[in-house]
């Protein structure tokens, strides 16, 4: 099962450069499958993007809790990702990833790696990924967090798309 969205927000006819994302880690329901959950085996799903600018340099990821008490939590956040069609699942942890074109994994969740959607029992909670297409590479430590990744982004992003869905 794939979960797609096309990101053209408010536009009846999609741009060109509108990048389209599947997030092979949701059923059509928009529900995690549980492998990519803290209560299964806690791997970062796949991604296949679509559309991607020729001007790509890197790519960046964001998974946030849109329930959470905490507003937008950030559960994982990654940068310098190689400017890609094909997110492999499974994202190894690690603050630097040297076998991922050196990719590098911010502080989420209080960890440098995907912490997957683990709400409290018996409650549902929302979750937001959002890919950011960058112009460049960024030059920030691996301790930065999602609000420093993404001032540093700021003139650089060049598409954005994001995908919801929820766990129980």
């Amino acid at each position: 099962m794939i979960y797609r969205e096309q990101v053209a927000w408010g536009c009846e006819k999609m741009k060109e450069d509108t990048l389209i994302f599947e997030c092979m880690g949701f059923g059509e329901d928009g529900k995690f499958f549980l492998e990519h959950t803290g209560r299964g085996e806690d791997i970062s799903p796949e991604f296949l993007l679509k559309n991607l600018s020729a001007q790509a340099k890197s790519l960046a990821i964001t998974l946030e809790d849109l329930s959470h008490p905490i507003k937008n939590f950030t559960h994982w956040v990654a940068w310098n990702i190689p400017a890609v069609t094909d997110i492999p699942k499974g994202i190894p942890a690690g603050a630097s990833l040297p076998s991922f074109g050196n990719a590098v994994q911010g502080i989420g969740y209080g960890f440098h790696r995907y912490a997957g959607p683990k709400p409290p029992k018996g409650t549902s909670h929302r979750y937001r990924f959002t890919v950011y297409v960058l112009d460049c590479k960024l030059e920030l430590p691996p301790c930065s967090t999602k609000r420093q990744v993404l001032r540093r982004a700021g003139g650089h992003i060049i598409q954005q798309g994001e995908i919801c869905g929820y766990f129980v």
